[in-house]
Formats: structure tokens, C-alpha cells, sequence
């Protein structure tokens, strides 16, 4: 039974809410599937979607994001976003809304994303996982100055060193690492101005970019 903290404001208890909901939507789903889990680039990414267009032979796959959540809000709520599922490979892009408190350090950061692999092989011990490395994102493009503020804590040089530490983690714990990014930069390595809604969040034009090295990663 999932236990909501308390004292959220009303955005995240819907959030948590929605996550509530999955307790039930989960027993529907068929097991040892592909589930692809995190924050809000994942909730947005339509991969169930793109999953679809591919066919009735393509592998079935299920979106277990979350907008607005950290690592911290992904241990409380890991069954109902993974383990219930049971599935045989899971996808994670979870941790930059960690990267947008300047207090969290990249170590603390890993510590929290180590639990959480730990406890999904715990649960699942035949599972596969992929690690998706930390999308870029466009100062120059941020609509107002609260993003602004955002980004300049979630930097592309921090992001640049999260990633470092996340395919390090992949390495030491044996599983796989992704960087689907190239074609959502521009030339100076920032979010593409024309794929980014505000300066972090990504269009479906821009999921359609990484989408063919996602769909082979998946088929390999």
C-alpha cells in the first residue's frame, strides 16, 4: 500500500494520486513486458505511443514516469512505478529534478539511484535495466525567469558530470548505460531551441528524434 507523504503541495499529491491509481492499472498489465520509468521527460515521452506505430509484433511497453519527482519520490513509490509490474527490462531517466537542488550533490544523487536498482533486482532478479543518460537543456530558450533560475542549477556541465556518474553506475552494477542525445543537440551541445518547450521539457518532434537509437536499444 502506497503511503503518500504528507504536508505536499497540491501539484505533487496529484501526481502521487496518479501513482495510487497505477496500484489497480498495473493488475491489468501483462507481465514481463518493457517498462520505461522516471520524471517528467519520461511521462512525456510517448514511447507507449511510438511502441504502437511500430506494430502488433512490437514488444509491449509500458510508461511508468512521473512529472516532478526525484529519486527520493521513485523509492517510495517503486512498486507501483516498476516492481508490480514484474517486468524483464526496465528503462530509467529518473534524477533531474535532483539536479535542479543545489544542495544535492552528484554522490548523494547515486546513492539514492543505487537503491533503487538495488531494490528492483531484489524483486526482480532476472530483470535487464538501461540506464538513460540526463538529457541537455537551453538556458537561452527558458520562457520566464523561474526556469531560468532551474537552469541555472541544472546545468549542462552538471548534467554532463550527472551522466559520467550514471554510466559509472552502470558499469559497477552490470547494467546498461544509453546516451540517445546527439540528435537533440545543436551545435554548442545544448537542447535543440525547436524540441524544447521552455528550456527543459522536450516536444514529440524531439522524442521522434531519439526514438530510432531508443527502438534499437530496445530490439537488440
Amino acid at each position: 500500500m502506497l503511503t503518500i507523504p504528507q504536508n505536499l503541495p497540491d501539484w505533487k499529491k496529484a501526481k502521487y494520486q496518479m501513482v495510487e491509481s497505477w496500484q489497480t492499472l498495473n493488475r491489468s498489465c501483462r507481465k514481463g513486458q518493457i517498462v520505461f520509468t522516471g520524471s517528467s521527460l519520461m511521462e512525456m515521452f510517448p514511447v507507449e505511443q511510438f511502441s504502437r506505430e511500430e506494430g502488433a509484433n512490437f514488444p509491449i511497453v509500458y510508461n511508468r514516469g512521473v512529472g516532478g519527482f526525484t529519486t527520493q519520490d521513485m523509492l517510495i513509490c517503486l512498486d507501483e512505478m516498476v516492481i508490480s509490474l514484474q517486468p524483464r527490462r526496465v528503462f530509467i531517466n529518473i534524477g533531474t529534478n535532483d539536479l535542479s537542488d543545489a544542495s544535492v550533490t552528484i554522490d548523494a544523487l547515486m546513492g539514492r539511484y543505487e537503491q533503487i536498482l538495488t531494490r528492483i533486482t531484489a524483486a526482480v532478479p532476472s530483470v535487464e535495466i538501461t540506464l538513460m543518460a540526463y538529457y541537455p537543456i537551453n538556458y537561452d530558450a527558458a520562457v520566464d525567469e523561474g526556469m531560468r533560475a532551474n537552469l541555472r542549477i541544472r546545468t549542462n556541465g552538471r548534467i554532463r558530470e550527472a551522466n559520467a556518474a550514471v554510466q559509472a553506475l552502470a558499469d559497477r552494477l552490470g547494467h546498461r548505460f544509453i546516451d540517445v542525445n546527439a540528435p537533440l543537440m545543436d551545435d554548442q551541445g545544448r537542447l535543440r531551441a525547436d524540441f524544447t518547450i521552455e528550456g527543459m521539457h522536450i516536444f514529440e518532434a524531439g522524442y521522434r528524434a531519439i526514438w530510432p537509437a531508443v527502438k534499437a536499444e530496445i530490439l537488440r
